[in-house]
C-alpha cells in the first residue's frame, strides 16, 4: 500500500515538473515570437523609409532630367528660329525691294504715257491754244497740267482733257517730287531747263537688283 502511494506521489511530481517545463517553454517561445515581430516591424519601417527616400530621389532625378531635356529643346528651337530668320530676312528685303522696283516702273510708265498722250492730242489740235505754252513743242508745261487737264479746242461746254489722275508717289524716295527733263535737255541730264516736261525720272541715287541705277530707268 505504501509503495502504491509513493508511486502515485512520484507521478504527480513528474507531471508538475513536465507541466512547469512546458509552461516555461511556451513563455520562451512567446517572447521569441514577440522579439521577432518587433524586429520585422523595425525592418519594415526601415524599408518603407528607404523606399520613400528613394522615391523622392528618383522623382527629383526625373524632374531634373525633364527640366534639362526641356532646356535642350528650347535651345534647339531657338537655334532653328535664328537660322530661319537669317535666311528669311534677306529674302524679305529682296522681295520688298523688287516690289518697290515694280511700282517705280509702273509709275514712270504711267507718267510717260500721259506725256505722250498730251503730245498726241496737242499735235492733233485737240487742245485749246491757251493751254499750250509757246516753245513747249506741244509738251505739257508741268506734271500738274496732266492732272488738272486742258480745255478741248473749239468746245464751248468747258470740257477738259485729263491725262493723269494724280501724280504718283515715288516708291523709292516716298515723294511726289520727280526729276524732270525738258525737250531741250540731254537724255542723261539731271537738271531741268524748264518750259516743258519731255521725260521724268526718280531722284533716287540707289541701284536696282540688276545693278542699274534707278535714275537711268
Amino acid at each position: 500500500m505504501l509503495d502504491v502511494q509513493c508511486s502515485t506521489t512520484n507521478r504527480a511530481r513528474g507531471t508538475r515538473v513536465v507541466r512547469g517545463r512546458f509552461a516555461r517553454l511556451r513563455s520562451a517561445l512567446s517572447m521569441s515570437a514577440s522579439v521577432a515581430t518587433l524586429r520585422r516591424g523595425r525592418a519594415a519601417a526601415r524599408v518603407t523609409v528607404g523606399a520613400d527616400e528613394g522615391g523622392e530621389h528618383s522623382a527629383s532625378r526625373r524632374s531634373r532630367a525633364e527640366r534639362g531635356f526641356t532646356f535642350v529643346e528650347l535651345l534647339v528651337v531657338c537655334t532653328i528660329m535664328l537660322i530661319l530668320a537669317s535666311a528669311v530676312m534677306p529674302l524679305a528685303r529682296v522681295t520688298v525691294q523688287r516690289q518697290h522696283e515694280a511700282e517705280l516702273r509702273r509709275a514712270l510708265r504711267e507718267m510717260r504715257t500721259a506725256i505722250d498722250k498730251f503730245k498726241d492730242a496737242a499735235d492733233a489740235g485737240q487742245i485749246a491754244a491757251q493751254d499750250l505754252k509757246a516753245g513747249a513743242e506741244n509738251y505739257p508745261a508741268n506734271l500738274e497740267t496732266l492732272v488738272q487737264g486742258v480745255a478741248v479746242n473749239n468746245d464751248q461746254t468747258g470740257r477738259k482733257l485729263k491725262f493723269l489722275r494724280r501724280v504718283p508717289m515715288d516708291p523709292i524716295t516716298h515723294s511726289t517730287t520727280w526729276g524732270l527733263r525738258a525737250y531741250q535737255d540731254k537724255p542723261d541730264s539731271t537738271s531741268w531747263a524748264g518750259g516743258n516736261v519731255f521725260d521724268v525720272y526718280t531722284k533716287s541715287d540707289g541701284k536696282a537688283l540688276d545693278g542699274t541705277k534707278y535714275k537711268d530707268w
